[in-house]
């Protein structure tokens, strides 16, 4: 019999794996939070992951804490590891957009709230989720295609165009892309040449951009990457390609981080489209909200800019990220 016990403890423990438990020192009445993040792909994820630990921390919370390793089939298992616990509130970040239909509804018959963080989910009842706290990512893409619009002085048409994709599937991925497209197709002078998943890291930006720069014989003229990573990655290879970052090839990316500020303070990238991580502190009152059955908007924005190399130097300092 003990030799059972200890395999189905042994188990339990398989299918918690990449969950870490934070209520240490968390209050009898603490929210029990069960927290699915998609990874640790980028700096700008890094820091949203920060804040969220730091938001929902002991006493008040007791956060419950799963890295899905970009894989949406670890975030399912930990969303179901959630409802087996009975914890109060599950939030998290979905790794993509679709494919959430029933575990949500899991949740939903367990009677636990879902509040997605950063990312949306597609699914036929909207009531299988409180509520959505997040950027506006096809404004981002907006964003950034207005301000390339603007900063065309000197660009030729035809102006030709690679675009380093975020994870496909994800809702930034599909909506950046979007909301790019939507402005630069109102202006014929620019077109998209080329576009692929970076997968919305460095080493992966990198790659990509190498197989852009020998596939484009006809020269490159801007890159447009769906976060700051892959950016600093597709410097490395148009560097290494004997090319200016920044002057041979105009880039412009979206996050914000202080990796794309360091590089437009190089000269190395012209501008960034804001996308704030730091989303803890609402996060946290949004929890409170839905815990108590108070009523929650649908959707939560979260206010950003645009930043360009003129700014850089004078804004690196207050970069929390």
């Amino acid at each position: 019999m003990k030799k059972y016990a200890f395999l189905a403890l042994a188990a339990c423990a398989a299918a918690l794996a990449g969950c870490s438990g934070g209520g240490q020192g968390a209050s009898d009445d603490a929210i029990t939070v069960g927290f699915s993040q998609v990874g640790a792909e980028s700096e700008w994820r890094t820091a949203n992951t920060r804040s969220v630990k730091e938001a929902l921390a002991a006493p008040e919370f007791n956060l419950k804490f799963s890295d899905a390793q970009q894989k949406q089939e670890n975030q399912i298992k930990a969303l179901r590891s959630f409802i087996a616990q009975r914890v109060d509130v599950i939030a998290f970040s979905p790794v993509v957009e679709s494919g959430w239909e029933t575990v949500l509804r899991e949740a939903k018959a367990a009677g636990i709230p879902v509040v997605l963080t950063d990312r949306a989910v597609q699914v036929s009842d909207e009531s299988l989720y409180a509520t959505l706290i997040g950027s506006d990512f096809v404004e981002e893409g907006r964003r950034a295609a207005r301000w390339l619009i603007e900063d065309s002085e000197g660009l030729e048409g035809p102006v030709r165009i690679v675009e380093l994709q975020g994870t496909v599937g994800s809702a930034p991925a599909n909506d950046r892309m979007r909301g790019f497209k939507e402005v630069i197709d109102q202006d014929a002078r620019f077109s998209i040449v080329r576009s692929q998943s970076g997968d919305f890291t460095r080493a992966k930006g990198k790659e990509v951009m190498e197989a852009f720069l020998k596939a484009e014989t006809g020269g490159i003229d801007v890159l447009y990457a769906h976060n700051d990573d892959m950016a600093i990655g597709a410097i490395q290879a148009i560097e290494e390609a004997g090319l200016k970052p920044g002057t041979d090839i105009r880039i412009v990316s979206i996050d914000g981080v202080r990796g794309a500020f360091e590089a437009m303070n190089a000269g190395k990238l012209n501008a960034t489209v804001e996308c704030n991580p730091l989303l803890g502190p609402q996060l946290a009152q949004l929890i409170r909200d839905v815990h108590a059955g108070r009523e929650v908007p649908k959707r939560v924005m979260v206010e950003e800019g645009v930043f360009t190399r003129d700014q850089a130097a004078a804004e690196l300092p207050n970069r929390k990220y």
